[in-house]
């Protein structure tokens, strides 16, 4: 079988500093049992064969490319917890959209979560047509299914401990599945708990994970340790680490399992084709 070319494009990321908000609060997150395996709903199922992983280089001649193949994602870390997505017909989502960290292009479709200020704004750009909001107001679960082009968009209610971490506010957290390309890719938000056999259904199979490895403001590392190995992704891409320690720290207990590589620059273009045989760690350069 012929190997699939891989052509990766660096967008501009832009990175901003001053991400003060900050929960005091330690996680409650009660033991779970061995999870079975989930329902195979999701169109971007792990192949059964072992496909090579392509590592990702960087062309500077690549910059001049915007297009993507039909069966190509682009993913470029912004910071914190804002990825920058772009699907084959150029759908541009940024996850968890706020007033401090923003792509430095008007995204299709922004997805926020409540817990903090640094994960939604009220006050998105007038000139994005698709802004999604991961929680409903009132501890309602927010229901979102839609499709734009070639990407669709859905969404797994999830609770969150308040401000003060005293209190539970339920459905204050979306897990967004984005399915483009024949892959899906999980962003986990602001996760404060383990999931539970009814939210792994619904997720499904996924390929890629954006993970929060922070340890405390979000699930403790045991907790989200415990939550990947649940989800069984072949890719997984650390987000929302405030320091090298809080990095260094996740890696450092990952490795003990999961292969890890280090890119130089903050973007790379995955296909279904290029995804690792094994569970692997893919760090993009950021905060």
């Amino acid at each position: 079988m012929g190997s699939t070319t891989l052509r990766i494009a660096l967008l501009a990321a832009g990175l901003a500093g001053g991400l003060s908000a900050q929960a005091t609060a330690q996680g409650v997150s009660p033991a779970q049992p061995a999870k079975p395996e989930m329902r195979e709903n999701c169109p971007g199922l792990v192949a059964s064969r072992s496909p090579l992983f392509q590592r990702a280089s960087f062309d500077p001649a690549a910059l001049k490319l915007a297009t993507l193949a039909a069966d190509q994602v682009r993913i470029t870390f912004v910071g914190h917890s804002t990825f920058l997505i772009e699907s084959p017909q150029l759908v541009r989502i940024a996850t968890d959209y706020n007033d401090y960290v923003r792509p430095n292009v008007l995204p299709d479709i922004v997805t926020m979560n409540h817990a903090h200020s640094t994960h939604y704004t009220d006050r998105p750009d007038p000139g994005i047509p698709h802004v999604l909001r991961g929680w409903a107001g009132n501890e309602r679960p927010a229901r979102i299914d839609m499709t734009f082009k070639d990407v669709r968009v859905r969404n797994v209610p999830t609770n969150i401990r308040t401000w003060g971490g005293g209190e539970t506010e339920r459905h204050g957290n979306s897990i967004f599945i984005f399915e483009i390309a024949n892959l899906c890719i999980a962003h986990l938000g602001h996760l404060h708990h383990t999931l539970t056999q009814a939210q792994l259904d619904e997720m499904g199979r996924v390929d890629v994970v954006m993970v929060p490895v922070d340890g405390s403001y979000t699930l403790d590392l045991d907790g989200m340790i415990e939550v990947l190995h649940a989800l069984k992704a072949p890719l997984l891409i650390p987000m929302h680490y405030f320091s090298g320690y809080s990095l260094d720290r996740f890696l450092t207990r990952m490795r003990q399992e999961w292969e890890v590589e280090v890119l130089e620059i903050p973007s790379t273009v995955i296909s279904k084709t290029t995804l690792p045989a094994k569970p692997k760690i893919l760090v993009m350069p950021g905060h």
